[in-house]
């Protein structure tokens, strides 16, 4: 069996260390592992590749990759990844989630008491040298998440993880889901489907995406859905940058409709220098951080690995993804 482990990016924080592509190869003595570190390379060790733990394998690789059976994306979203290709030959995907849930869970927790409690604002005015005491408590001012509304959108582990967390801070939990009939995650006071979106953004006081990037979803959050927030109301998003158009957002900043945002993720990354984001003072910027927790590649690896073995026994894979539903 050949193994592609093809995971590198522009940044060394979303590519794989060689130690980890090591630790796979004492693992599984019997095992092919080629390790790619640029597109050539994975192109060219893909065309003979059983598996794969790649987040790269999109459909023209795969129509080379005419062996492959089974990819396993280290992230937890897969959009890039469900290609017709891999629908028509239904090779199995199956993804990270849940390894990042709880750690972006607290990213959540605290980019949302930041921008309640204008921390943002009062680091700028640190920066400036100015006593904000004022400013910092001027309408709307601070404010508690115990007894806040929070509106978390996706149920999946990471929106589950975030209900979780923002319940256990006293706040009430409203959330959708495109399942609302399944059971009801810790801490979810209430959760309605896609069609309830609407009353979700009217009645939060910080509404969360942590929904996964599918032809529903891209779009999702515009000039039309801002407006239907209430004024003094955040939004926090951790998905995917594509369910936000970013354009109107950012006027929608500008123009006061809502409070605030904190980003993690945008719809082309890096976000451009001259975005009107970077030095909008009611938003709060993190560089696509929030779910890199300091094991990451060990529990990334790991759950491979598991799923390696539970495929050589021919056993059930964990976190399969549905290609048609696209999570």
């Amino acid at each position: 069996m050949k193994v592609l482990v093809a995971i590198f990016s522009a940044t060394d924080t979303w590519t794989i260390p060689a130690r980890h592509v090591d630790a796979l190869r004492r693992r599984f003595p019997g095992v092919t592992f080629a390790h790619a570190e640029d597109d050539e390379t994975l192109r060219r060790e893909a065309a003979d590749a059983d598996v794969a733990f790649s987040s790269l394998v999109r459909g023209d690789v795969l129509a080379g990759a005419p062996r492959l059976a089974w990819i396993h994306s280290s992230a937890a979203g897969v959009g890039s990844l469900v290609s017709p290709e891999l629908k028509r030959r239904g090779v199995v995907l199956t993804n990270s989630r849940g390894v990042h849930a709880d750690f972006i869970a607290e990213h959540v927790v605290a980019v949302t008491l930041a921008l309640f409690r204008k921390l943002h604002l009062a680091v700028r005015r640190q920066l400036e040298g100015r006593w904000a005491q004022a400013e910092l408590n001027a309408a709307p001012p601070p404010r508690l998440l115990r007894g806040a509304t929070a509106g978390v959108v996706g149920l999946g582990a990471i929106g589950a993880a975030v209900a979780r967390a923002m319940a256990g801070l006293g706040a009430d939990v409203l959330a959708i889901r495109r399942r609302p009939g399944l059971p009801m995650p810790p801490g979810v006071t209430r959760a309605g489907g896609p069609d309830e979106l609407a009353n979700l953004l009217a009645g939060s006081d910080v509404v969360v995406l942590a929904a996964p990037l599918t032809g529903e979803t891209r779009g999702l959050i515009g000039r039309h859905e801002l407006a239907l927030m209430k004024a003094d109301a955040v939004l926090v998003n951790v998905s995917r940058g594509k369910l936000v158009r970013e354009d109107e957002l950012a006027d929608a900043l500008t123009r006061g409709v809502i409070a605030g945002a904190a980003l993690d993720v945008f719809e082309h990354e890096p976000l451009d220098p001259g975005s009107p984001l970077w030095r909008l003072p009611n938003t709060l910027i993190t560089p696509h951080t929030s779910g890199f927790r300091p094991d990451y590649w060990d529990v990334v690896t790991d759950l491979f690995a598991l799923n390696l073995q539970r495929y050589q026994r021919g056993e059930p894979l964990v976190n399969v993804v549905d290609p048609e539903a696209g999570y």
